[in-house]
């Protein structure tokens, strides 16, 4: 009954702008931008354009015309961009898929099913970028088609003409096709944006409200078959380490590989990649982690992140600490190896930093019946260890073969109004050696969800639910029970205990959410999440933490329209709150922020949160779970017009623990300053201060007690990103990034957990007083004598420590006919770490670049075959 109500509120707007098309034949435009080619003649100009930003439903400043056309085998586009100050237009060069200045834009529904638009965006320099959007109005900016374009300037505005392959799109057989299609324009010294078919900006949606491409006849749709042999040569250069047989200093390899796409039908396609090299691919940034949670890096490596919407099951939505779970994190494939050898004395290890990805394929499409359809499998070699004793040589292996599996399915009805989806994935690892009884054999995770859209797309309803089950040796499992996703072993835990004798571990998880997403200046959204204690997604996927359920309300509240001093006012506030299983409260706070864009183009956010008493279940790393007080956190910052050669962002964070528990502040500068069009350099500084009461540093037995030895810690970093970008062409480019990163943490004040929930703060401890803790300089360790007789109980290392590290990459990028490219590349790496635990900045910094560097030099080329 619900849902056919749903149903009957569900209809989209009306669409009442439409362009006809025409085909040629013989003569066809040549893409040279001048659009002086007689076949533009043949079809009549749409245009019409509305303003959408600042003034929303205006006309615009300066009109917008455009024609299309097409032939067997392409579609043209024309797009004549008026501007009465030629010599205003700005032309900026970049690299791919990093447009700036004005642009003009084509999306084209060729599906025609409301959801899937692909989109061609081109600026005045030429600079491309492609992007698919799916499900209405979710973008992917990973896609890179083949196509070809072109721009000039005259005394009347510019001009861009745009030849894209059908092969590109997606389209059925009908001999009578009407596709959507939206024309969007930006002019970047106003800041202003028109399209074509008018859309609101309170509107829910963006596909589903498109135009219309009439006179689209008898078109064959295009199957794509692309090969892209590399070849890649690398040099390694690294510090010499006598009597080491695996480290002389230098590394020299040479490999091939092959990456390709091939069409099953128009609406099919298999992308695959055979021994695939990633060694352009930009670093990680640098961090240190002291919390038990593993770090979560974002994608960067080409055949995985292209596409990668596909396979994005996300549990929950939002911004928060569990925000980056899902059912696939592609990190896993090719990572380091689980398994690092235990050396003897004299012997010596060759690891391999990572494990090889024999090959990689991938199956995506969508038919015209709406279904969507995505499978990947990857398979990685088993790796081993090199390891020498005085010329004598053994190996032992330290990662599996192991195949990785995701397949997805996605069913849209009514247009999209109401969709339907599920997911599952596999990893199976053929463990052979014992040594590695501690990884699970297999993991299977799956999902299905379900959204229903009403009232044009204004509020929707979406559930989605998951599972996971995962089977291995007794030692695997229990190492899953003991890891800090879950901590079964913590001894006050009202929820499952460590059982053992277990050979498989499953969960579920889910999130129920409500939302509206149009219609007026507010909108909102809440939802209901949980994870069983069970379930274990770090296997193909990524789970911060399970067993909890976490509630949240999030209100905002927008003003578009420009008023007083302001362009555009956005108001936003949440409440959360989480609890375990067993119904004990996590955690509560809430939040208020402010962020404004002003009519000089400058820009102001502010926030303040407000976080309530925690109930932390990983503090003591598998100890009991430990009340600490809450706080207030207050944030802001600040920027300057970004269309200006120099811009400036500056921004600053503070944080207020209860009970003088703990305090930290932030402060981060971005300088960016262009001097042309074709050059951009920026530099990012940020220094961060924290202290903390209790930092946890050790869990000791002895007889039958466990101390949970916690410290106050004083933690300061520095860090500075630097990034300078030059293009030559719109095809020749080249980028450097560099990141200088230091970092102390000094522990003091050590500390014995007493009393983990007492009602008072300082009642949760016991701070070692002078005769209670000694300090052994020569060995660096503290012991301790809780009975004051001179007989230690136990004692530990002092944590005190240093990190250094120096990341850079250098890369020029050379796309010398479309889809073939050339990638030289020098990147750098230092990185140390001392015992000194004090933060100055001018001798850590000269630590730094002390260090000796592992220098690599790649050069990797590459030359597309299309069939």
């Amino acid at each position: 009954m619900l849902f056919g109500w749903l149903f009957l509120l569900s209809s989209g707007y009306s669409q009442n702008t439409s362009y006809t098309t025409q085909r040629v034949a013989d003569k066809v435009p040549v893409i040279d931008g001048l659009l002086d080619d007689t076949p533009w003649s043949f079809v009549e100009w749409g245009n019409n354009f509305t303003q959408r930003q600042p003034y929303d439903g205006k006309p615009p400043t300066f009109q917008t015309e455009f024609k299309i056309l097409y032939d067997d085998n392409n579609i043209y586009i024309g797009i004549r961009a008026f501007d009465k100050e030629p010599a205003s237009i700005v032309k900026r060069l970049n690299r791919r898929d990093e447009s700036e200045g004005d642009m003009v834009e084509v999306v084209i529904d060729s599906y025609n099913d409301k959801l899937t638009g692909f989109q061609f965006t081109l600026n005045a320099a030429g600079v491309k970028t492609d992007v698919i959007i799916t499900n209405d109005d979710s973008e992917d900016k990973t896609w890179d088609p083949i196509w070809y374009a072109k721009t000039a300037i005259d005394s009347l505005g510019w001009t861009a003409e745009m030849k894209i392959p059908l092969n590109q799109l997606r389209f059925s057989r009908k001999a009578d096709q009407t596709w959507g299609l939206q024309v969007w324009r930006n002019i970047y010294r106003l800041e202003e944006q028109s399209i074509w078919k008018y859309i609101p900006k309170d509107a829910s949606g963006w596909v589903s409200l498109f135009g219309e491409l009439n006179g689209i006849r008898n078109l064959i749709p295009k199957r794509e078959v692309e090969v892209i042999p590399y070849v890649v040569a690398k040099a390694d250069r690294f510090q010499k380490e006598e009597g080491n047989p695996f480290a002389d200093g230098k590394d020299n390899t040479m490999s091939v590989g092959v990456d390709g796409k091939i069409g099953i039908t128009n609406d099919f396609t298999i992308n695959y990649s055979i021994n695939p090299d990633f060694g352009q691919v930009e670093a990680d940034p640098s961090e240190v982690n002291l919390s038990a949670y593993e770090t979560f890096f974002e994608e960067k490596r080409p055949f995985f992140i292209e596409g990668k919407n596909i396979f994005d099951f996300k549990p929950t939505v939002g911004d928060g600490p569990n925000s980056s779970d899902n059912l696939f994190y592609s990190r896993r494939i090719g990572r380091s190896p689980h398994h690092s050898p235990d050396l003897n004395d004299n012997e010596y290890a060759k690891v391999p930093d990572q494990t090889n990805i024999i090959g990689a394929f991938k199956l995506s499409g969508k038919t015209r019946d709406g279904w969507s359809l995505g499978a990947l499998e990857s398979f990685t070699q088993k790796e081993t260890a090199e390891i020498d004793l005085e010329g004598n040589r053994r190996k032992e292996t330290v990662e599996p073969f192991t195949n990785y599996s995701a397949a997805s399915l996605q069913k849209d009805i009514d247009k999209g109004n109401s969709v339907i989806g599920t997911m599952f994935t596999a990893s199976n690892r053929f463990i052979t050696d014992t040594v590695l009884n501690f990884l699970p054999s297999s993991a299977y995770t799956g999902g299905i969800n379900y959204t229903r859209n009403f009232q044009h797309k204004t509020y929707y309803v979406r559930f989605n639910g998951i599972f996971s089950t995962v089977r291995g040796s007794e030692e695997s499992i229990t190492n899953l029970q003991e890891s800090p996703v879950r901590y079964f072993q913590r001894p006050d835990t009202k929820g499952p205990k460590i059982d053992s004798s277990l050979i498989s571990l499953a969960g579920h998880g889910g999130t129920l959410e409500f939302a509206k997403t149009g219609k007026g200046h507010i909108r909102y959204i809440a939802w209901l999440t949980w994870r069983s204690p069970g379930l274990e997604l770090n296997d193909m996927g990524y789970m911060r933490q399970a067993d909890i359920i976490q509630q949240v309300f999030w209100v905002g509240y927008e003003i578009w329209e420009p008023f007083s001093i302001f362009r555009s006012l956005h108001l936003g506030s949440n409440q959360f709150s989480g609890w375990n299983f067993s119904g004990e409260n996590l955690y509560k706070g809430g939040n208020l922020s402010i962020h404004t864009n002003f009519k000089n183009f400058w820009s102001f956010r502010t926030g303040v949160n407000r976080f309530g008493t925690n109930l932390e279940v990983t503090d003591l790393w598998g100890g009991p779970a430990l009340i600490t007080p809450g706080g207030w956190n207050t944030s802001m910052s600040v920027s300057t017009d970004y269309r200006k050669k120099m811009q400036f962002s500056v921004g600053s964070s503070r944080y207020r623990g209860d009970l003088h528990s703990q305090s930290s502040s932030n402060i981060s500068l971005e300088v960016t300053y262009k001097p042309a069009n074709a050059i951009s350099i920026s530099i990012e500084p940020e220094y961060t201060k924290e202290e903390t009461k209790l930092q946890h540093v050790t869990n000791e037995d002895f007889g039958n007690q466990t101390r949970y030895v916690m410290a106050s810690i004083k933690q300061e970093s520095f860090g500075a990103s630097i990034r300078l970008n030059l293009s030559l062409s719109p095809d020749i480019s080249f980028q450097y990034y560099g990141q200088p990163f230091i970092f102390s943490g000094k522990y003091t004040y050590f500390k014995n957990i007493t009393n983990p929930r007492a009602d008072q703060f300082t009642d949760r401890f016991h701070t070692y007083n002078v005769t209670e803790i000694k300090y052994n300089e020569p060995d660096r360790t503290y012991s301790i004598d809780e009975n004051a007789d001179g007989v230690a109980e136990f004692s530990f290392d002092n944590p005190d420590f240093n990190f250094f590290q120096f990341k850079s990459n250098l890369v020029l990028r050379w796309e010398y006919r479309p889809g073939s490219s050339v990638y030289l590349v020098w990147s750098q790496d230092r990185t140390g770490d001392d015992d000194n635990g004090n933060f100055d900045f001018s001798r850590n910094m000269n630590q730094l670049f002390r260090i000796y560097p592992q220098n690599i030099f790649l050069l990797k080329i590459s030359y597309r075959i299309s069939i």
